[in-house]
């Protein structure tokens, strides 16, 4: 049976130029994420062009982060067609590794601007999960990132999802698990944890990115192990065993794991980063407040360290403004003889 696409991968053709839903759909998260940003910005009087400039340098650092990530753990498929990690339409591309590209660019750019990286990602971390809860439906269109096969009934009768939804995970005749809804709802709840946490008072600089790590990286552990699209490599064989008896409480639930070529190795690369992540998280928490370095509060006004040129012409028409309005105080010295007078 042919694959089963309810929905049209191209949205609409502008001549030669097909666009397709799953950039559309990417493009609309980074928008409401960058919106959501913008929003608790201006909370701490932060310029709303800082963080579009950080969004135009970020994406594509992002998209290159995941390329590369992705190509270089199956370097065996591109050694000897080169050109063929440019081609990135064709799809290959991992989240872990944007993330890697976008941390690696906000460094630098909030560096640059004189703000402290840990008070911006705090701000940023919302609008990360919003990004990643709306462009997993990209994937849905696409009909990739999916889990391995389970029985119509299990997403009509037990999940109770739409038509819409269970056709689309029809695949070459097999219905699969809706990964991709798995994360997007993961992602949904830790965004609500996140705008009510970023509001209490014993939250301290880096501690909401942490968070956000910490929340993304348990859903995307117990997720992965679902797919059969993941990447691999072979680890000892305690370091499976490890793996697969955190994953049991999943199999307890009735869920089984897909399928992991043996070609690419015996543990999923991002259920072992996730809970690498996990750990460095906790003990960065946990070491900054036990050192009484986490003396900043989320909550804390924030302040570049530099004052750019469009800073100081603001400035500049902020002050031509009062001088118009407020009038000019007589010279003190001039005051001095008009009262010996």
């Amino acid at each position: 049976m042919d694959t089963l696409l309810l929905l049209n991968p191209i949205a609409f053709s502008i001549g030669a130029l097909k666009v397709h839903w799953y950039g559309l759909i990417l493009g609309a998260a980074a928008l409401i994420g960058l919106l959501l940003v913008i929003r608790e910005g201006k909370r701490y009087n932060i310029p709303q062009e800082v963080f579009m400039d950080m969004v135009l340098l970020g994406v594509p650092s992002a998209i290159i982060g995941a390329r590369i990530y992705y190509v270089a753990f199956k370097w065996e498929d591109y050694k000897d067609n080169f050109w063929d990690v440019f081609k990135i339409w064709n799809g290959g591309i991992a989240i872990y590794g944007a993330l890697i590209g976008a941390i690696i660019c906000a460094v630098i750019f909030f560096r640059r601007k004189g703000y402290n990286f840990w008070r911006m990602a705090d701000i940023c971390a919302p609008g990360l999960l919003v990004g990643q809860l709306i462009g997993r439906w990209g994937n849905f269109v696409n009909q990739e990132a999916y889990g391995g096969p389970v029985e119509e009934s299990f997403l009509r009768d037990k999940l109770h999802l739409p038509d819409f939804i269970v056709n689309q995970m029809n695949v070459e005749g097999v219905f699969h698990h809706p990964a991709f809804l798995y994360e997007s709802m993961w992602s949904l709840v830790g965004l609500v944890l996140l705008l009510v946490l970023r509001r209490q008072k014993f939250l301290r600089s880096g501690e909401l990115f942490m968070s956000y790590f910490i929340w993304y990286s348990i859903g995307r552990f117990f997720i992965e192990a679902l797919r059969t699209d993941s990447l691999g490599f072979q680890a000892p064989q305690w370091v499976a065993s490890l793996v697969n008896g955190l994953w049991s409480p999943m199999t307890a639930m009735g869920f089984e794991q897909g399928y992991l070529d043996p070609a690419y190795g015996n543990v999923r690369i991002s259920q072992l980063l996730a809970i690498g992540i996990i750990i460095v998280a906790v003990v960065f928490i946990v070491v900054r407040r036990v050192t009484g370095k986490a003396d900043v509060r989320y909550s804390d006004p924030i302040v570049s360290s530099k004052v750019t040129s469009d800073d100081m012409e603001h400035t500049g028409r902020v002050a031509g403004k009062e001088n118009k309005l407020t009038p000019p105080a007589k010279d003190e010295s001039k005051q001095v003889d008009d009262k010996k007078e």
